[in-house]
């Protein structure tokens, strides 16, 4: 199967890339710059420019790309890039989907659990309406923007991913390194609750949507048991033989974080119904499994 994918070089598209190749499937990787190989296809997702014709023939895409939300203190700039990269990109890959002849069967398009704000000990599912808030009010654009496809009558489902365990990139790459050194600790008050996949199952899980025709709209991208802050900071200490003593308090996270705090101290606690009733099987379905497999 021929296969385009944006955000290709981020720590999931690269995981996905290799994940496809390696089992025979071309994949055509959208770059924003000017093509100079054999599988690049050049966008520009702020002037909502695709190299249409680059994309012919393939089956399937895989739109991943995006500002990272944690990357950098917010203000109206990082808050307008993080919008933009998002819903100005998304429409740019819907739009250009539908103008092709024959136009991909199914479109799988990121997305966040963010959609569904503070939920406090309240389990969801993708039924739930949206929250409130910046990051609410954003997840519900993102998704708009790929109306061009659906109209188009091609198949397209949303991954609503939560926090990916991964050693390396991400936010929650970024915490081992604290742990390692013996500093981790919970954040808060660390009753809210995180929506977590490994990295090895969100692949599969965005591979699973590609080829399961009964799954479209928003699918829930989390493993099957969402955890505590508190119970993710004694799994990474279990992981690592550390010590987890330290707590990181509101005021401090609101001083360094700003508005970001608040998505940092939300409870998220969202339930992967669609991918398990669709006969999706998770390889690291608990925080402890998740972890052990970003240390392999």
């Amino acid at each position: 199967m021929r296969i385009a994918v944006t955000g290709s070089t981020g720590l999931i598209g690269t995981a996905l890339v290799r994940s496809l190749r390696s089992d025979g499937h071309e994949v055509v990787r959208l770059v924003r710059r000017p093509a100079r190989a054999g599988d690049e296809v050049e966008w520009d997702p702020h002037r909502q420019y695709v190299d249409v014709a680059g994309l012919a023939g393939c089956e399937g895409v895989v739109h991943l790309a995006a500002a990272g939300v944690g990357e950098r203190r917010w203000n109206d700039a990082y808050r307008k890039e993080i919008r933009d990269s998002r819903v100005l990109g998304t429409a740019a890959i819907a739009e250009a989907v539908a103008a092709l002849e024959v136009p991909p069967r199914v479109l799988v398009s990121g997305s966040a659990v963010g959609y569904y704000g503070d939920t406090g000990d309240r389990t969801v599912d993708e039924s739930a309406p949206p929250g409130s808030g910046f990051l609410p009010n954003l997840c519900v654009e993102w998704e708009e923007a790929a109306a061009p496809a659906q109209e188009a009558g091609v198949r397209t489902a949303f991954a609503r991913t939560g926090l990916v365990v991964a050693r390396k990139g991400g936010a929650w790459g970024r915490m081992f390194p604290i742990f390692k050194a013996g500093i981790g600790g919970r954040l808060g008050n660390g009753r809210q609750y995180w929506s977590f996949i490994s990295l090895h199952d969100e692949v599969a899980a965005l591979r699973h949507i590609l080829d399961t025709e009964s799954l479209s709209g928003p699918v829930n991208c989390t493993a099957p048991d969402p955890v505590t802050n508190r119970e993710v900071t004694a799994a990474m200490a279990r992981a690592l033989h550390r010590p987890a003593v330290f707590a990181v308090p509101e005021v401090a996270l609101r001083i360094v974080l700003g508005e970001l705090s608040k998505d940092v101290l939300s409870s998220q606690r969202a339930v992967p119904r669609k991918l398990l009733e669709s006969g999706f099987s998770f390889a690291f379905p608990g925080v402890d499994e998740a972890i052990g497999a970003a240390l392999r």
